[in-house]
């Protein structure tokens, strides 16, 4: 199975804050542009016109463009950001560097904000792709947190989020919907 992700148009209000479940708006041009992106890709690599978004403004927003134009619209809380806690919508200077510091030390296991572990975050998405495993090719809308920890878990040092509207393909083995721990090959 291919999975084709693209990360979220940039959403207003998120500059030097901790988003993650924070429900920001983004721009309808911004998401317009991203939807008109995904249909011409899709037309090209003979991709089917279903997309699944997170259920985050900054994603379904490109997936209810694509509705208007005939696409099949699924919205999956599963593909939504790392959910970040007592964080969620602080300034990043705001945060006490102990509790930053405390992330580091268990980057995997350790709840941020005391929410939801990286862990956490790749068991869901792993739950996304082995209800997709029929499909061949499956096109999401999602978060930068999503995408760097599917890199990560697939032996890749964590690297910055990919830029707003990039587009990152991920192949899943067949019978596999993700490997268990990082290391593994996506």
């Amino acid at each position: 199975m291919k999975l084709v992700l693209w990360r979220h148009p940039r959403a207003e209000g998120a500059s030097g804050r901790c988003i993650g479940r924070t429900d920001l708006r983004v721009d309808p041009r911004r998401a317009k542009r991203l939807a008109h992106r995904v249909r011409s890709a899709a037309r090209r690599e003979g991709w089917p016109a279903v997309i699944h978004t997170s259920d985050l403004q900054r994603s379904a927003a490109v997936g209810r463009w694509l509705r208007c134009w005939g696409w099949t619209h699924r919205i999956d809380p599963r593909l939504s950001e790392l959910d970040f806690g007592r964080w969620d919508g602080r300034a990043w200077q705001d945060i006490p560097h102990e509790e930053v510091a405390a992330w580091e030390a268990d980057f995997a296991r350790h709840a941020p904000g005391g929410a939801e572990s990286l862990e956490g975050l790749l068991a869901r998405v792993r739950s996304f792709i082995a209800d997709c495993a029929v499909a061949p090719t499956v096109l999401a809308i999602t978060h930068g947190g999503v995408m760097q920890a599917l890199a990560w878990q697939a032996t890749q040092p964590w690297q910055a989020a990919p830029p707003h509207g990039t587009r990152v393909e991920v192949n899943v083995p067949l019978g596999q919907a993700a490997p268990a721990a990082r290391g593994g090959a996506l």
